[in-house]
């Protein structure tokens, strides 16, 4: 913990003020961003994830995989080009359009935000899926987006939990699908607090005692592993240390923090991990014990070993995909108020359905897999 209070007092200087600009910028960006995202579920959500579902689950999700890829493009695009954040990239670089199980610590509330820049390098960010906890999934308009992504919501119940975890994962293992499904096994947002408890449950559980990371929640990891083993390539290990101070939301949104993002990636083939369930919980806490030494030297060096194994972002490749998507939006938006009756009707719909389909966890079956399903039944039934 001194060396993380060190670290901060020595880059003061790099703390960005909240001037009136950056505001103004930030609730510019936040207004596209969110109506943005509105008309992109309530057109090309409903169409992608009902209409192209019901003939075929895999050509939803590339449908969803291009247009949603291009609007999630946007924020790399807002933390690296506009809020002029660093991300710099460490380790192994690992190749394209893999199917990986991601592995991340929890180090603050936009964490999970940064494994984009990551993803959209490799040509995957369309297929990335987060376990997240059911809460998120009530958010306005953005619960929407986790539900037609197929973000897996977790009670933090197990007894609940395993069969809809169980449920979801037996729809992923399409090897023509790209997968990057990423969890964050500390199962919450690292605070002093919350380290000391997790302190004093290894020390009385015989357990390593950890200084910056929590100690992981070994059941959703190996049920993540059990179910998608035969369908995945590798296991992607990612580290997110912040200098040079840990950003909110709004830190993020308005460019104020951070200055930088250090992201190591370690990637370990499915082979090298074991397969029984004790094993595999050992694997994940000695793995969270080398982030911890990881981190340790990060706070003290202030960067990971090995930088700069990713590209820069195109900044032409951001502006081309920005005024695509904008005049894609442009477009929805000038028929949903300037022409027929019928788009508001249609964008009405959309929304009542996108609202029950997310508060009853809903996604349609499609036709032919379905009519195949009972004609089998009726056949073994004979």
């Amino acid at each position: 913990m001194e060396v993380k209070s060190a670290l901060s007092s020595n880059d003061k200087t790099s703390h960005r003020r909240l001037t009136t600009l950056r505001v103004f910028r930030g609730l510019i960006c936040l207004l596209v961003l969110f109506s943005t995202a509105f008309m992109m579920l309530v057109y090309c959500g409903f169409l992608g994830a009902v209409i192209v579902r019901l003939f075929s689950t895999h050509y939803s999700r590339k449908a969803l995989s291009f247009f949603f890829g291009g609007w999630l493009a946007l924020w790399p695009f807002l933390f690296e080009k506009i809020n002029k954040t660093k991300v710099v990239f460490c380790g192994e670089s690992v190749p394209a359009r893999e199917r990986i199980l991601l592995i991340a610590n929890h180090r603050t509330e936009v964490d999970w935000m940064y494994l984009w820049d990551l993803a959209l390098r490799k040509g995957c960010i369309g297929y990335i899926r987060y376990i997240l906890k059911s809460s998120l999934m009530k958010l306005p308009v953005f619960g929407w987006g986790f539900h037609i992504l197929e973000f897996i919501s977790v009670e933090r119940r197990w007894e609940v939990d395993e069969s809809n975890m169980h449920k979801m994962l037996s729809t992923f293992k399409d090897p023509r699908d790209p997968l990057w499904l990423a969890l964050f096994p500390e199962g919450t947002d690292f605070t002093e607090q919350k380290c000391i408890r997790s302190q004093k449950y290894a020390a009385e559980n015989d357990l390593p005692i950890l200084k910056n990371v929590l100690l992981p929640k070994t059941k959703g990891f190996c049920i993540c592993l059990e179910d998608l083993r035969e369908s995945l390539d590798a296991v992607y290990d990612v580290t997110i240390g912040y200098k040079h101070r840990c950003p909110t939301f709004l830190d993020n949104a308005f460019g104020v923090d951070p200055s930088e993002v250090h992201i190591h990636v370690r990637r370990i083939p499915i082979d090298d991990i074991p397969t029984s369930e004790e094993e595999v919980a050992a694997w994940l806490v000695n793995t969270f014990r080398f982030k911890d030494h990881l981190l340790s030297d990060f706070y003290s060096q202030g960067h990971f070993p090995h930088q700069g194994s990713e590209p820069e972002l195109s900044t032409a490749k951001c502006l081309i995909n920005f005024v695509a998507v904008i005049a894609l939006i442009g477009t929805f938006t000038f028929f949903t108020f300037f022409s027929s009756i019928w788009f508001k009707i249609y964008v009405s719909l959309s929304c009542a359905y996108l609202t029950s389909a997310t508060y009853f966890n809903v996604r349609p079956v499609p036709v032919l897999g379905f009519m195949k399903a009972m004609f089998l039944r009726k056949l073994f039934n004979y």
